[in-house]
C-alpha cells in the first residue's frame, strides 16, 4: 500500500467513517482488488487500533463502537470489529440508543450480519456483568429513599427492559437508608406467587422499619392493574401486623413510573 494511500486510509479511520463498502470502494478506485482491499485491524495505525488506545489512554477515551469493538474482538473479511461495532450500534440508535443491547436476545444478535455464536455470547455476558455492577455498587452505597423519584433512580435502568415481571422489596432503616433491595418473586402478580411469608421474612431478618414494593410491567406501561392493587393492600395489612410500613409501591414502566400511594391506591 502505497504512502498516500496509507495516510488517507488513517484520515478515513479518524473521523470514524471506515465502514466496509466505503472503504472497499476506496481501495477499488486506488487500484487494490481482490485480497488487497480487505481490511484488517493491522492495516490501522497503531495508535487508532482499540486495543492500544486502551491501554495508553484509558477505557473513558473510547467510544462506544471501540468499547465494543474490544469485547468482539474481531470482525470480518470484509469489516474490521470497529466497523461491525459502528454497524451495531447504529441498529441500536433506531431502537432507542445502545441500552437496546439488553433488549437483544443471543438468538436475535445472531440474525445481525457478522455476529455470531460467539460474539453474541460475549455481548450477553457483558449487559449482564454491567447490569450486576450497577446494583452492587447501589447497594454498597448508602442511598437514601425521599420519594418514589428516588426509586425511579434506583432501579429504573434495571427493571425497565426486563421481559418479565419482577417483584422486589427495598428495605429501610428508620431514616430511610437503603439497608438492602431483593428479589422476592418473577412471574405474574398474583396471591401463588407473591405471598406476605415471602415478602416479610428478610425484612424481619434485617430488622427494617420500612418497605417500599417495586416491580415492573414488561409492557412499558406503569399503569396498576387490579391485581397489583389488590397485591398492595393485602401486603399493607400483612405489614401493620408485623410492625413493618409498607410506605409505598411503585411499578417501573419504559422510562415512566407510578407511585400507588401518589395515585390515592393505598
Amino acid at each position: 500500500m502505497t504512502s498516500e494511500i496509507s495516510h488517507k486510509l488513517i484520515i478515513f479511520v479518524k473521523i470514524g467513517i471506515m465502514k466496509g463498502v466505503m472503504c472497499k470502494n476506496f481501495l477499488r478506485n486506488a487500484g487494490l482488488t481482490g485480497m488487497e482491499y480487505r481490511l484488517r485491524m493491522k492495516d490501522i495505525p497503531a495508535s487508532e487500533r482499540p486495543y492500544e488506545k486502551l491501554e495508553k489512554y484509558g477505557a473513558e477515551h473510547l467510544s462506544n463502537a471501540e468499547l465494543l469493538a474490544v469485547i468482539i474482538r474481531t470482525g470480518s473479511a470484509e469489516e474490521t470489529s470497529v466497523s461491525l461495532a459502528q454497524r451495531l450500534l447504529s441498529i441500536c440508535e433506531g431502537n432507542g440508543g445502545i441500552a437496546y443491547l439488553h433488549d437483544l436476545s443471543v438468538e436475535e444478535l445472531r440474525k445481525i450480519k457478522g455476529i455470531g455464536r460467539v460474539k453474541a455470547v460475549q455481548i450477553k455476558a457483558v449487559m449482564e456483568l454491567s447490569k450486576r455492577i450497577s446494583a452492587s455498587i447501589k447497594n454498597n452505597n448508602k442511598v437514601t429513599i425521599k420519594s418514589p423519584a428516588d426509586v425511579g433512580m434506583l432501579l429504573m435502568e434495571e427493571m425497565r427492559h426486563l421481559k418479565k415481571e419482577v417483584f422486589k422489596v427495598i428495605l429501610l432503616n428508620t431514616k430511610n437508608h437503603v439497608i438492602k433491595y431483593l428479589n422476592v418473586s418473577v412471574g405474574s402478580l398474583n396471591a401463588s406467587i407473591v405471598h406476605p411469608r415471602e415478602v416479610f421474612s428478610e425484612a424481619v431478618r434485617a430488622g427494617c422499619s420500612g418497605m417500599l414494593l417495586v416491580h415492573n410491567h414488561p409492557s412499558g406501561d406503569p399503569e396498576p392493574s387490579r391485581e397489583d392493587i389488590e397485591t398492595t393492600h393485602r401486603l399493607v395489612n400483612a405489614g401493620s401486623i408485623l410492625g413493618i410500613k409498607v410506605l409505598d409501591h411503585i411499578i417501573i414502566g419504559d422510562g415512566r413510573y407510578i407511585s400507588l400511594r401518589e395515585q390515592g391506591l393505598m
